[in-house]
């Protein structure tokens, strides 16, 4: 039988982190075998999901490329299924009718907890032949081994035996008639013909459950995986404290699909020290073997490494695309001069770690009217303002304007003023970008344009003779 995964988020929520790289996880090992991914929606807690939590993982699963073979498979709709089901188990005895109330079980929980004892069903239905009342609820229990061990083979942790014992007589059918986690997970993963479950290993404890109901369906379980879950940098549940925890935000901080991808595939994986990896070199070389045991510590400053280096190796033609939202959201002009966009961000394309960073950094090449930062304005003194001039008066007839002629007209400027190039470039660095940091000064000044720069430099010029007026006694 070929290999078939799943995932299978509930929708009361957004996809955390934690979420996604076991659904990265189970998408890599499913391609790695030339199998199918499945999604599923576990939406049978009908207080809690909503539609807008199912189409935020949907819409996380796409901006990511996690593309699942089928689905998605929402349990809500396959309530007869379950139905039908667990009547199999009644009527093969291993369920039974549980007439307890929630009054008497927690009285019961409470008297447990008083005396020292682990809480646990005490079976009191168990053997009961007839209801206490004509009609009255009930809901349905699994019917336990009450010794032995139940084994999983996890294909992460190893080994794991749970003592059935301890299991309890775990309810599957509730008394409203609604189906428990437990009961829907197994008989979708038995109907789907799922081969290998890839989870979070804040699931193992449900498992050797799951596994008494593959037995009592008379059906091979599937292959399990438990992926140790994901800690802060601070050894901590991973939280809004240690930074975003939603996948889709991610994307509005301008974060490329394929980096995030890229850093919580490392996430508890490894292969030998390769960091960065393409989409189909992690599909060649996933493996299971190669996931640790230990948590995944979740760095942001390292998805944002990663992110960088991929925003590096993205050419700029498709980022002069992609920066557009985030243009859109900093209240910046678009060009409709894609050819120009991509020469401007050709010269910031290796300083922003974001798009949204990108997109801030191209302000000054997009809005004329630039007001100087604080710090920076006190670079254009008066004193410059001779050798201004003459910059000005030899950049303006240029025959052609490109960086080497722009800079040509530098090094005349300096030196006949005697100048360090410093001494000038700051300053026109100052008036044409508002900043003191930008990249080379003839790049920006040729990408610019001749009349931009010029008209830049002239409010500059004539910002100098206002506060030289202002500084007259």
């Amino acid at each position: 039988m070929s290999v078939r995964t799943r995932f299978a988020p509930s929708p009361t929520g957004s996809l955390h982190i934690g979420g996604v790289r076991t659904a990265l996880f189970s998408y890599l090992f499913a391609r790695h075998h030339g199998g199918r991914f499945v999604l599923r929606i576990e939406d049978t807690d009908r207080e809690r999901s909503t539609p807008e939590s199912i189409q935020t993982i949907v819409e996380s699963l796409t901006w990511l490329g996690l593309t699942w073979d089928e689905g998605p498979y929402f349990q809500s709709a396959r309530s007869d299924l379950y139905r039908a089901r667990a009547e199999e188990l009644l009527a093969a005895g291993h369920l039974y009718r549980c007439y307890c109330t929630p009054d008497e079980l927690e009285a019961r929980r409470q008297a447990a907890l008083a005396a020292g004892r682990r809480p646990a069903y005490d079976r009191t239905c168990r053997e009961r032949t007839r209801p206490p009342a004509q009609g009255a609820p009930f809901a349905l229990r699994f019917r336990a081994p009450l010794d032995g061990e139940t084994a999983v083979a996890d294909l992460v942790k190893g080994p794991v035996v749970f003592q059935n014992a301890e299991l309890d007589d775990f309810i599957v059918v509730r008394s409203d008639g609604s189906p428990v986690f437990n009961l829907c997970n197994v008989i979708d993963d038995l109907d789907m013909q799922i081969t290998h479950v890839i989870r979070g290993d804040d699931l193992l404890a449900s498992t050797p459950r799951q596994m008494l109901l593959y037995a009592a369906f008379g059906a091979t379980p599937p292959r399990f995986a438990h992926v140790p879950q994901i800690l802060g940098v601070d050894k901590t549940r991973l939280s809004k404290r240690h930074g975003a925890t939603s996948v889709l935000a991610y994307r509005e901080m301008g974060y490329l699909p394929d980096a995030l991808v890229n850093y919580l595939a490392r996430l508890g994986w490894s292969h030998g020290d390769q960091e960065l990896f393409t989409r189909s070199e992690l599909i060649t070389h996933f493996s299971l073997e190669n996931v640790g045991k230990a948590a995944g510590i979740f760095n942001p400053e390292k998805v944002l490494w990663v992110n960088f280096q991929y925003l590096k190796a993205t050419p700029t033609a498709e980022l002069a695309e992609q920066i557009v939202p985030f243009l859109e959201r900093a209240g910046l002009p678009v060009p409709t001069d894609r050819a120009w966009l991509t020469r401007a961000l050709e010269t910031l394309h290796d300083r922003a770690k974001t798009l949204a960073e990108l997109a801030e950094f191209s302000r000054f090449y997009l809005v004329d009217a630039l007001e100087p930062e604080p710090a920076a304005a006190k670079h254009l003194r008066p004193e410059i303002a001779p050798a201004l001039d003459d910059l000005v008066a030899r950049l303006e007839p240029l025959p052609r304007w490109e960086a080497a002629t722009i800079e040509a007209a530098f090094q005349a400027t300096i030196a006949e003023h005697q100048l360090k190039l410093g001494a000038l470039a700051q300053p026109v660095r100052v008036a044409v970008t508002g900043g003191t940091v930008s990249p080379g000064i003839y790049e920006v000044l040729d990408v610019l344009g001749r009349e931009r720069s010029l008209a830049r430099l002239r409010v500059a010029r004539a910002r100098l003779d206002t506060d030289a007026a202002r500084a007259r006694p």
